[in-house]
């Protein structure tokens, strides 16, 4: 898949000009007010593609007729994901939207990849018990331009429209701010849980954290989605843009809402702050093993959500285990999935191998070489120097619970001292450094 490596602003639909579009979707609309489209096979096909591993779609029979409609006048729905790049990496837990795009893409419809420089200014205070600090615009310009770089290995680059929602949201000013304030109330805007239990427990709540939401609508206004995307925790958020268009006179878009990717831990949702996350930028080996750390049963959501394989081929898979199969063969076929998508099938088959070799107790062929002064040194120095551990105590923690082998023997004595010379130092089953010592 191509990559793009940098972001244009001025990005447009590939199949259809910007103008001729919206001519003819202004004639569908006051078309679609009184017509109603056949629900074809094709049409309950791109249905189905559309419910896999969704949360919620709202409403549901609208985007059926969106999909209709579409299908009968051959006009591509608009399809809207918004990201704040709060962060310079996107790790799995944001590809499961991601995915979603990708697979409404492939039915031929235009994915709007939606860049948050404006409200990112703001924070969303989505799922937050605090106010969420800022970033500079500095910050936000280097995030952007890596968070695309990285999306466009799940989207086709190609057919995404990249915008950013500065283009409408500066152009506002005081006055349209106020106007669009005007459009939404504070007691609807404290029904949203966390806006209601911060204020319940006493916490503070800026009054720019009430217009996050409504900017965010005023989004899928200025871009006229018929479909807007998000996690569970962006349902208020998705269902203002459904409000905002209505009070635009727009027709309302349709919201579809993923769960929540649940990280390595097992328990809560992936995140780099639970440190329970797979980076989409991180190397080969180190992907495949973290995928082959997840436990049996939540494999199956992580299929669901991450795998491009069907449903009926994940049934098939998981009938076969339930039967008395080995899991471990569907977890290394995941890990292997996920490892090519965002490197390469060689480099999957080559990480499976590194992995197989590091159980062994073998030793992988690139593991770093260190040249380190001051022999005799302590094995607990010499672990920490060697970046094998935090510090002289976690690996001297190491080295009591048998995890640090020097030349393959297993070292149970911290007092140990390593007289000039070189050996291959081993922390668990995956950590492997070349020693020498002078």
């Amino acid at each position: 898949m191509r990559e793009q490596s940098r972001i244009d602003r001025n990005t447009k639909p590939p199949s259809i000009s910007a103008a001729s579009y919206l001519a003819c979707r202004k004639t569908l609309m006051n078309q679609s007010a009184v017509t109603s489209f056949p629900v074809t096979d094709r049409v309950n096909q791109a249905l189905e593609v559309t419910l896999r591993g969704v949360d919620e779609l709202l409403p549901k029979d609208e985007w059926v007729q969106k999909l209709a409609r579409s299908e009968a006048t051959g006009v591509p729905l608009r399809i809207k994901l918004g990201l704040d790049p709060t962060a310079p990496d996107i790790h799995l837990g944001h590809t499961v939207v991601l995915n979603k795009m990708r697979q409404l893409q492939d039915l031929g419809h235009q994915v709007i990849f939606l860049i948050g420089d404006f409200t990112t200014l703001i924070g969303d205070p989505s799922g937050r018990n605090s106010t969420r600090p800022p970033l500079t615009a500095e910050q936000i310009k280097v995030n952007a331009e890596t968070y695309y770089t990285q999306a466009a290995k799940v989207l086709d680059p190609a057919r995404t429209e990249v915008r950013y929602n500065s283009e409408w949201c500066d152009q506002l000013g005081a006055r349209g701010m106020i106007q669009l304030s005007a459009k939404y109330t504070v007691a609807r805007m404290m029904e949203r849980n966390d806006f209601h239990t911060r204020f319940t427990d006493g916490s503070s709540i800026s009054l720019h954290e009430f217009l996050y939401p409504l900017l965010q609508g005023y989004d899928s206004v200025a871009l006229k989605s018929d479909l807007e995307l998000g996690g569970t925790d962006q349902k208020f958020n998705l269902m203002m843009g459904r409000h905002l268009q209505a009070e635009y006179g727009q027709e309302q878009q349709c919201v579809l809402t993923m769960p929540l990717l649940v990280g390595l831990d097992g328990v809560h949702k992936m995140s780099k702050s639970k440190n329970n996350y797979i980076g989409i930028t991180e190397d080969a080996n180190t992907m495949f093993a973290k995928v082959l750390s997840i436990s049996d049963e939540l494999m199956w959501d992580w299929y669901t959500l991450l795998s491009f394989k069907s449903l009926a081929e994940i049934a098939a898979l998981r009938a076969e285990i339930e039967a008395g199969g080995n899991p471990k063969h569907a977890k290394v076929a995941l890990a292997k999935e996920i490892t090519a998508r965002f490197h390469s099938a060689e480099a999957a088959d080559a990480a499976e191998q590194d992995f197989i070799n590091r159980s062994k107790g073998g030793i992988p062929d690139d593991i770093p070489e260190i040249s380190l002064p001051g022999a005799p040194l302590g094995i607990g120095a010499l672990v920490k120097q060697a970046n094998l551990a935090a510090s002289t105590g976690e690996a001297n923690r190491l080295i009591d619970g048998g995890g640090v082998r020097v030349d393959g023997n297993v070292i149970s004595d911290r007092a140990l001292k390593l007289d000039a010379g070189t050996f291959v130092l081993q922390v668990g089953k995956r950590k492997f450094a070349r020693v020498t010592l002078s």
